[in-house]
């Protein structure tokens, strides 16, 4: 009889893969690898630091010292007011200078339209501005010079001159509201002050305001007498032609006139008081 307890001997599977043993770290190659870096890192640090003092022993050599500062003509502005707007004295380390920075400042000023700031070596400094050029008065409430190309640019201070045409019409809600109509607007002086001025009989020297409306353009106010002179919008350099025709006939009458109007095509309308 078979012993049915007796028990039967394993059998390993033989379709089990043996794992294959883990290779050694390489503690000898991850350490030249942290050396190496360590390595390119001092070298930079290195670099930089001996960089930094080679720039300071060269800033401070007597032949990089600032010594020379030229400024191009200026007509509102002060040699003085530029340097210390400029924030530069003449010593300072010529490496040091802060060209774009110094321009920045400058800048600010309002008179300044444009700014170039160049360094010379061994020991320059070049500034050249270009000013701006206040051509009228715009009065809204305040008094602000208008620049050649129709910008309004700084409000007016004590000392500054007033002998300019003045221009009304434009508010500062309209600069706010319309700024691009506002221009327009501001351009179309310009322009027209630009025909006064190449004339020869009524001439920009016999304008004291120039009026901008909105729907019937512009008019202008005689210096002697204040007699509006009404252009409208449009062909204003042939309505200017019309008058320049009669205006020294009409010169001596001006006290007694209420207005003369040229917005037609082909005729004056004077009116007398």
């Amino acid at each position: 009889m078979r012993d049915l307890h007796k028990k039967k001997p394993k059998v390993a599977p033989q379709n089990r893969l043996k794992k294959p043993p883990r290779p050694p770290v390489n503690f000898r190659g991850i350490f030249k690898k942290v050396a190496r870096a360590g390595g390119i890192v001092l070298a930079g640090a290195l670099v930089v630091v001996i960089a930094y003092q080679v720039n300071g022993v060269v800033s401070r050599t007597t032949f990089l010292r600032l010594e020379r500062i030229e400024i191009s003509p200026l007509t509102r502005l002060t040699r003085d007011e530029v340097i210390d707007m400029a924030g530069v004295k003449t010593g300072d380390g010529m490496l040091g200078l802060r060209l774009r920075r110094i321009g920045e400042m400058l800048a600010k000023n309002p008179w300044v339209e444009k700014v170039k700031v160049r360094r010379y070596f061994p020991n320059t400094l070049a500034i050249e501005i270009t000013e701006r050029k206040p051509v009228a008065i715009v009065n809204m409430g305040l008094l602000y010079y208008l620049d050649d190309q129709g910008n309004i640019f700084k409000p007016l201070t004590v000392g500054d001159r007033l002998d300019y045409p003045v221009v009304t019409g434009v508010t500062e809600d309209d600069m706010n509201r319309d700024p691009a109509g506002s221009k327009t607007a501001l351009q179309g002086t310009i322009e027209l002050m630009g025909m006064l001025g190449k004339g020869t009989v009524f001439r920009l020297e016999d304008v004291s305001e120039i009026h901008f409306d909105k729907g019937y353009g512009y008019t202008l106010f005689t210096a002697r007498g204040g007699v509006p002179v009404r252009l409208g919008n449009g062909s204003h350099s042939e309505k200017l032609a019309r008058l320049a025709r009669i205006y020294g006939d009409l010169r001596a009458q001006l006290p007694s006139l209420q207005y003369i109007d040229l917005d037609y095509t082909d005729k004056i309308i004077v009116k007398k008081g």
